[in-house]
């Protein structure tokens, strides 16, 4: 047996859990050692068009997903402090809080990412990226490329609205064609847009399995999982990642077997609106689970369910401006209900988050 085969016997005994973890350390040391080979580094949004970043060739990092792992690891109060002791109010989004703090600190216990040549912003997950990102840049005196996003007034994605959103990802092009010094490879481009979609599909699939009765899946777990499909949805990774964790949680399910090591017994479905407070994951997994509550499903993982058609900007632009925090509020109440049908749910949770 050669060492190829080798690796690929190893890479086959591994678990989602085990992969998710080597992916996520890769992730971030082939950042920081991008830096130090003096590549470009790009801070993005998190759900950015991460294809003509991609495309490009650069490297990327996601300061939602970095913050998130700060609070998570408990070292967030240092970065908080610095950021309103600048004059940042507390009411404004944790997530701008930490990282405007990182941005001058430049250190965590938790886990560091490689300042940015770059910021690439879209607003379709928030507004308040907008003001968060243009003042990473002009603190950092680094380019920025901004994509607005428009909110649907309408229940359907206005075609007005994908027109906009279409003519400035041409213009992200032209503007990262004039940052790389190289024009953009379009089927490098269809072929990664190929990727993102398997990739979200296996990322669909597997959170789905959750409609099991009981759910193969702890909803906890998806929150961990979703690290990966904010930074690895146009890279084979992710596709083998959500792909293994959905055959895991298929035979799960085909066995009978409940998203609890223990065998405790669900005895309640929950939907939980948006995401965690990162800080409080345990305490919060920890009262649900000693009551037999299990958080099957997410208003919020379903925003990297990206689907379009290969080397097509105009769709691409409109499946960008479909996710759920840019559709109005019929829109959003029939989608919950979906949810809520679907995923067989006994009741919601709705928290204060300031994210």
């Amino acid at each position: 047996m050669d060492d190829k085969e080798k690796k690929i016997m190893a890479e086959e005994k591994l678990t989602s859990k085990q992969l998710l973890g080597e992916l996520l350390q890769k992730h971030y040391a082939e950042a920081m050692e991008a830096k130090a080979q003096g590549k470009p580094v790009v801070w993005s949004t998190s759900i950015a068009p991460q294809e003509l970043l991609e495309a490009m060739d650069l490297t990327v990092v996601y300061p939602e997903n970095h913050a998130a792992a700060v609070a998570s690891r408990k070292d967030a109060p240092q970065f908080i402090d610095k950021s309103e002791g600048d004059g940042y109010s507390a009411d404004i989004c944790s997530y701008a809080r930490v990282n405007i703090g990182y941005a001058d600190l430049q250190h965590s216990e938790a886990q560091d990412i490689p300042m940015p040549d770059l910021i690439f912003c879209c607003s379709n997950i928030c507004c308040t990226v907008i003001k968060w990102y243009e003042n990473l840049a002009k603190k950092l005196n680094v380019p920025l490329i901004m994509m607005d996003a428009p909110f649907n007034s309408s229940y359907e994605v206005r075609e007005d609205n994908i027109n906009f959103l279409e003519a400035q990802l041409k213009d992200a092009i032209r503007q990262l064609e004039a940052f790389t010094g190289r024009e953009m490879d379009y089927d490098k481009l269809k072929d990664i847009m190929k990727t993102s979609n398997e990739t979200a599909k296996w990322w669909v699939e597997a959170t789905n399995m959750a409609m099991h009765n009981p759910s193969p899946l702890s909803g906890f777990d998806m929150f961990n999982y979703m690290a990966m499909i904010v930074c690895m949805r146009g890279k084979k990774d992710g596709a083998r990642l959500f792909k293994l964790w959905y055959d895991e949680l298929k035979e799960k399910a085909e066995q009978g077997k409940g998203p609890w090591k223990d065998d405790s017994e669900e005895k309640y479905r929950i939907l939980w609106d948006g995401i965690p407070c990162w800080h409080s994951l345990g305490p919060c997994y920890k009262i649900l689970k000693k009551n037999g509550i299990n958080m099957v499903t997410s208003t919020y993982p379903e925003s990297w369910a990206i689907f379009y058609e290969p080397g097509d900007l105009h769709d691409m632009a409109r499946a960008y401006d479909a996710i759920y925090t840019q559709r109005n509020v019929e829109y959003a109440a029939d989608r919950f209900i979906k949810l809520a049908g679907a995923f067989n749910v006994d009741g919601a949770i709705f928290h204060s988050n300031r994210s």
